[in-house]
């Protein structure tokens, strides 16, 4: 597969990953399907660094754009264009890293909930795992069901921002050889 070719593969295979991120990251605004946690600022520490938003968002959104136009003849279909995909599949591994230690900080602190009357993160210092202890959740009072919704959209944005970074790495060894050797470019002799 030519270089340019596949520097369009990569930018859309990225384009899923990018809205599912920002979608977990709006969703995680809203626990229990309700706006009044926003309102009362009842909203886990995680999901305000926007990882989801900035890291595995925007910062992937931006070299995905670029990766488009590099596979195309033109400006960015040259070797200069394949050096800086480089550089730009760099911002989109630094953003899905971001999104991705974000995410486990928010599955290893658990959820900002009710708990014994306060509004606390009740996991966050506990030597117990709670994950593996589901008796636990069930003492967090509101929102409904903030261990499950918290900890599965925080895992859903590791597991997409890993696939981020890994196709951002691939662009970037696609991005060296297509530098070092050119685009293959198919045109025909007169």
């Amino acid at each position: 597969m030519c270089t340019g070719k596949c520097a369009r593969c990569i930018a859309f295979s990225l384009y899923p990953f990018v809205l599912l991120s920002i979608i977990c990251n709006i969703v995680l605004f809203f626990p229990g399907w309700d706006v009044k946690y926003v309102k009362e600022r009842h909203i886990t520490e995680e999901v305000k660094y926007m990882g989801g938003l900035i890291g595995g968002g925007i910062m992937a959104l931006i070299p995905a754009l670029y990766f488009s136009f590099t596979g195309e003849e033109g400006c960015c279909g040259n070797r200069f264009g394949m050096f800086l995909s480089i550089i730009f599949a760099a911002v989109g591994v630094t953003g899905a890293v971001y999104s991705f230690v974000v995410a486990v900080l928010g599955v290893g602190n658990g959820p900002l909930c009710l708990y014994s009357g306060n509004w606390t993160t009740p996991f966050k210092h506990s030597n117990v795992s709670y994950l593996s202890d589901s008796m636990l959740w069930t003492q967090c009072k509101e929102p409904a069901k903030v261990v499950q919704f918290n900890t599965g959209l925080f895992f859903t944005l590791a597991a997409a921002s890993l696939v981020q970074g890994l196709l951002c790495v691939a662009q970037m060894i696609n991005g060296l050889v297509g530098c070092l050797f050119g685009l293959c470019t198919n045109k025909e002799e007169p």
